[in-house]
């Protein structure tokens, strides 16, 4: 008999149909591979750890919110602040643990040289938690 003809001789056709069993063969020995040697992988090491309890030390850094206003006049904490008083605070601030958040406000006519300036400010002394604070729903102008 020869390959692809069926055993009848129907006229020499060649076999239509796909001869599965050596992918079912395959398939079988592939899966008792991998249950044989899944248990294998696991490489886990038992051991009595001991047990404990802790809770997370948690400070809650101070927040400081500077403001700008469109005349140039600074606000520490509603405060009003010269220029040389907002450098001393903020030396003073960057020396504390944890740092204070720094939230930077400005009016929106405020010219960008001044919020410059402030930002320098606090960045020169060491202040890294500077955030700028804005207003969702403000939107665009009219």
């Amino acid at each position: 008999m020869g390959h692809g003809m069926h055993a009848g001789g129907r006229g020499g056709r060649p076999m239509s149909d796909i001869n599965v069993i050596p992918l079912v063969d395959v398939m079988l020995v592939l899966l008792v591979v991998f249950i044989v040697t899944a248990p294998l992988l696991t490489h886990a090491v038992k051991l009595d750890l001991p047990r404990a309890s802790s809770r997370p030390n948690v400070d809650r850094a101070e927040r400081v919110e500077v403001a700008v206003q469109h005349d140039g006049s600074i606000h520490w904490n509603g405060e009003a602040v010269s220029y040389a008083e907002l450098e001393q605070r903020a030396a003073h601030s960057a020396g504390q643990t944890p740092q204070p958040e720094i939230h930077l406000k400005g009016d929106r006519t405020v010219p960008y040289g001044d919020m410059a300036r402030v930002l320098s400010a606090l960045a020169r002394q060491g202040l890294s938690r500077i955030g700028f604070v804005t207003d969702p729903e403000g939107g665009a102008e009219p």
